[in-house]
């Protein structure tokens, strides 16, 4: 398959990493990775706060930059529910075949399976947008279950929204912080050694707050997890 890496503007900025990790991944699955090199902001941040006016020239332009694809692989749920759920009020036509990874790797390439290693204890958030917006369900779980020499530990509280929400948490930041301060204690309850999650913006919220608290738990973006082999180790 031709796929497209819809890297987002976090993953681009701050968190390259699982860009790269998502490539080698699917490349390992047989997939031909290409990524255009125009792609921008989604419009998700403008939308979410309220200018619509301002989100529409970067949603047509997503449209444009990503048509003509197999796929077009999103290793975020936040984005990919703006992309696909929310173009169509901004009267734009979202690119065919839009997925959030695990939606992706599960639903297309039909694999749970992708041949990866990780031996750690690991924890799994389930993100708002991928919970509630794109409905993934058990899939991510499903993935890290089937990862060797990796145990899976349930999360208490897993559906409980970490704080974050963008620019909620600039907005409330009270309330943001304790939120995440509530989420963070679930997490030091499994006892895990890594929290994943399949959105880094989550993830930079609630490590961030572990980090403050010396808790020692790491945090990695789903695609970091499956990507890791015992040649190549995460």
């Amino acid at each position: 398959m031709r796929v497209a890496l819809f890297v987002t503007c976090v993953n681009d900025t701050l968190f390259p990493g699982t860009g790269r990790a998502t490539v080698r991944l699917l490349e390992r699955l047989g997939c031909t990775v290409e990524f255009p090199s125009a792609q921008t902001c989604c419009g998700q941040m403008h939308f979410n706060t309220g200018y619509r006016a301002d989100a529409e020239p970067l949603a047509r332009r997503v449209g444009e930059i990503f048509s003509g694809y197999d796929a077009v692989v999103m290793p975020s749920g936040s984005c990919a529910a703006m992309v696909r759920e929310w173009y169509p009020s901004l009267g734009v036509e979202p690119p065919s075949g839009v997925y959030e990874l695990s939606e992706f790797l599960v639903d297309v390439l039909e694999v749970v399976d992708v041949g990866a290693y990780f031996p750690h204890t690991v924890t799994y958030h389930p993100t708002c947008h991928s919970l509630r917006s794109l409905r993934v369900g058990s899939r991510p779980e499903k993935l890290l279950s089937a990862v060797r020499g990796l145990k899976l530990l349930p999360l208490g509280g897993a559906e409980e929204c970490c704080g974050f929400g963008g620019t909620f948490s600039v907005k409330n930041p009270a309330v943001s912080a304790a939120m995440c301060t509530d989420k963070v204690r679930n997490v030091l309850d499994t006892g895990a050694e890594v929290l994943c999650a399949a959105d880094n913006s989550c993830l930079m919220h609630i490590g961030g707050t572990m980090r403050r608290q010396r808790a020692g738990v790491r945090t990695m973006h789903l695609a970091q997890i499956l990507a890791s082999t015992e040649e190549e180790p995460a």
